[in-house]
């Protein structure tokens, strides 16, 4: 593809000192978005995207380390390294107030036309042209959760490529526009949630991932036995009101969610179990997490001003970070599922 005119920086080298730069020093040496398309012994490249939240900065860290390992001997297999929202992790946020989520923006975007998202398509369209062998896109999160990736399919490459991570695997169809789904239709694809920036326990295992699918040959085709893989799937998104108010430590709001509601994350909470409190009249909006458009149910109970659970499910990214809130939701609802897809 010509490259002349593109809408971010395509690089077949990496700049001096890119590979001692910490995330927020980026914008003094990267035009902006940048992807490096970097050659290896197997011409079907795999696709590594970072920073598309600026403040998640492990999988830069990580790729970091496994370009200076290989700087020496060449890479096993093709690369193409994508390096996104530089400038919100110059300011170490998630995403800037003037712009998108840039994990929102990628092919089936509720944003079409808009110049991040013909970014989007513009690198999508690139890494299609290549027959790309898989894609990783590496994320942190805010709460205690463990780690683990997550798949648009439940296809037993999609799965094969998830469990070089994790056993823990969670099938969503929303958010849309995200990354991991619009590489689903390019190749198995999967993101991966390495916990809290910062962690070297974050870092390390980025790197055991991205190094196992650089140096496979292939992913096999078969599925994986059933005590293999822990798989669940997002069946509803939470978030409060955007009129609504809410906190963490007990500061009246509408909603005053207890102070350790990130610790009940991967838990299999029953009916009952309290998120914490809410005044009276206001409720929170839970939004349908697959590709069925009808409402998903009520999931809470708020008799006397308790924010209990009113059926089972096993919550995700459960935060105590408000902007992470607003930004985004309070937590995923999720049930179990089999390999097939059917609810346990």
């Amino acid at each position: 593809m010509d490259v002349t005119d593109a809408p971010c920086a395509v690089m077949d080298r990496l700049p001096e000192a890119f590979l001692d730069c910490p995330a927020n020093g980026l914008v003094d040496i990267l035009p902006g978005p940048t992807l490096f398309d970097l050659p290896g012994r197997d011409p079907r490249p795999l696709f590594v995207s970072t920073l598309l939240h600026g403040n998640e900065y492990s999988g830069l860290d990580a790729m970091q380390q496994v370009l200076r390992r290989h700087a020496a001997r060449g890479l096993p297999r093709s690369l193409l390294f994508f390096v996104g929202n530089i400038r919100a992790a110059a300011a170490n946020l998630r995403t800037l107030p003037d712009e998108r989520d840039y994990n929102r923006v990628w092919p089936g975007t509720l944003y079409p036309g808009e110049s991040q998202a013909e970014m989007a398509q513009w690198v999508y369209d690139y890494a299609a042209s290549r027959g790309l062998f898989a894609s990783i896109d590496i994320h942190n999160n805010t709460g205690f959760n463990p780690h683990y990736a997550c798949v648009r399919r439940l296809e037993p490459k999609f799965i094969a490529l998830a469990q070089l991570f994790s056993r823990i695997v969670v099938h969503f169809q929303r958010p849309v526009g995200t990354h991991a789904a619009a590489f689903a239709n390019l190749c198995p694809a999967i993101t991966v949630e390495c916990g809290k920036a910062g962690e070297g326990s974050a870092t390390r295992h980025a790197i055991e991932l991205v190094e196992a699918a650089l140096s496979i040959s292939h992913l096999p085709d078969h599925a994986p036995a059933p005590h293999d893989v822990d798989l669940l799937r997002t069946h509803a998104i939470v978030k409060p009101p955007a009129e609504s108010t809410f906190s963490f430590d007990g500061s009246p709001a509408d909603f005053m969610f207890r102070p350790d509601i990130d610790h009940l994350n991967f838990s299999e909470l029953t009916p009952g179990a309290s998120f914490g409190v809410a005044r009276a009249g206001v409720k929170l909006d839970i939004l349908p997490g697959d590709n069925d458009d009808s409402a998903p149910g009520e999931y809470f109970d708020y008799a006397g001003g308790e924010i209990r659970l009113s059926r089972s499910a096993i919550p995700a990214m459960l935060t105590v970070d408000p902007r992470a809130v607003k930004l985004d939701c309070l937590c995923y609802l999720m049930h179990r599922i089999g390999i097939d897809g059917a609810r346990l």
